[in-house]
């Protein structure tokens, strides 16, 4: 081991919180580049997503899990188990809350009672966001509360779609971080299998375009990924739904809607490939996708939780 190797530091840091309270956003800005995609909608990240910082002698893992809230449905339970199983394995925890709500509800309470079991054996890092839209005295008043109900390590005034704070936030995390090397190459910053991270930018092109004409019975495949000599891609996707209204809607009155959305997502496509994509979108009927033991594999998420 070099010199230079044994001053490293590597680590992982889990961003929990909320749906909404901008946790994709953080780790895309922390990065640099979208690696988790961001809606309006809440509960839009389902799976477990790592961005990859380098800073300094030290690599940040950031795992950007899914919302934490009250599950109903079996994806819901997979999503929630994936977010505190995060939380549960990370060196470090980021708790990110919406400054715009008024206080913590009962969900948000029932998150900081157990976030002040783990600050026990690891540092647990209070981030304030959005602070742009709420008064300092407000802010003030909201960590004081925050702190009452969970003894932080330490508490930040960010906001995450600016990057106002996020710095000082990553100057945090990697004096925390255990000696060791790093475990991801360094132009790497995301862990995700690229036809997948594909999907991600295609189902958020959904999401953006539909509002709450789609709710969260969809899902994208990456079928096809073939590289040419030129370097551009030709992608094939499937839009997966679970109702024939749905495949209307997402079609649009002769395929308009879904050109629509193909030729956003292959924008955001190349612009994250840095290269020609020629991206072909299907939509099919597809009624117990969410029921498919395979479909959790594939996004790392736990079928019987």
């Amino acid at each position: 081991m070099t010199e230079t190797q044994q001053d490293r530091s590597c680590g992982y840091v889990a961003v929990i919180g909320a749906p909404n309270a901008g946790k994709s956003t953080l780790v895309n800005q922390l990065v640099g580049s979208k690696v988790s995609i961001v809606s309006p909608k809440v509960q839009t990240t389902r799976n477990r997503i790592m961005g990859i910082v380098i800073k300094d002698q030290a690599q940040v893992i950031l795992v950007d899990t899914p919302g934490l809230f009250t599950a109903s449905t079996r994806l819901e339970r997979a999503m929630v188990s994936a977010a505190w199983s995060g939380a549960d394995e990370g060196d470090m925890v980021a708790y990110i809350f919406d400054s715009k709500k008024k206080g913590p509800n009962e969900n948000d309470r029932k998150v900081l009672e157990r976030l002040s079991q783990i600050v026990k054996d690891r540092p647990v890092f209070l981030l304030l966001n959005k602070v742009d839209a709420i008064a300092k005295p407000k802010l003030l008043e909201l960590a004081v509360m925050m702190n009452n109900l969970c003894p932080f390590t330490a508490t930040f005034m960010i906001s995450a779609k600016t990057g106002d704070g996020v710095e000082d936030v990553l100057k945090e995390c990697v004096q925390h971080l255990p000696k060791g090397i790093w475990l991801y190459d360094e132009d790497q910053i995301s862990d995700m299998p690229m036809r997948l991270l594909a999907a991600e930018l295609t189902r958020e092109q959904v999401f953006l375009q539909l509002h709450e004409e789609v709710p969260y019975e969809i899902t994208v495949e990456t079928e096809v990924w073939e590289p040419f000599d030129n370097g551009s891609i030709r992608l094939q996707q499937t839009i997966h739904v679970t109702r024939d209204n749905l495949k209307a809607i997402i079609l649009g009155k002769g395929g308009s809607r879904l050109r629509e959305i193909g030729t956003c997502a292959r924008v955001e496509l190349e612009k994250m490939l840095d290269t020609t994509v020629h991206l072909k979108l299907f939509v099919r009927v597809t009624t117990k996708w969410k029921d498919d033991p395979d479909y959790y594999s594939e996004w790392g998420l736990d079928s019987g939780a």
